[in-house]
């Protein structure tokens, strides 16, 4: 079983940058080596939707809106996510989520976790 706790989320006022963590652990080593990792966000009304994501070999992907301001990154070596947010807008209010999906014989399997609020002031 894989856990995945979120840290980091706050209040801060527009452009005050902040830097969320996601930290792994389970029953292997380097978890984030056989899987992509993953930051949502939803907020109060609307869907959940991804915000970035970096694959076990580096790649990254972001929503459009977002790779101007966000930037994801890894550190192998203490199982760690980080999200970082730069220039934050009161509209990037939301719970912000860890995903870890990891590909196995079957079809993928996906591990969330609790979420961090993020609240931006203007």
């Amino acid at each position: 079983q894989v856990q995945l706790v979120e840290s980091g989320g706050g209040l801060v006022q527009a452009g005050q940058s902040l830097r969320l963590s996601c930290v792994a652990s389970g029953n292997r080593r380097n978890l984030f080596n056989i899987g992509t990792v993953g930051w949502f966000r939803q907020a109060p009304e609307k869907q959940r939707e991804l915000v970035a994501s970096i694959r076990s070999d580096g790649a990254t992907n972001y929503a459009d809106s977002l790779r101007a301001r966000f930037t994801i990154s890894r550190e192998n070596a203490k199982n760690t996510v980080y999200l970082q947010m730069n220039s934050p807008k009161p509209e990037d209010t939301a719970v912000y989520y860890c995903n870890l999906r990891i590909n196995r014989p079957g079809g993928p399997s996906d591990f969330w976790g609790q979420g961090t609020q993020v609240t931006v002031s203007s």
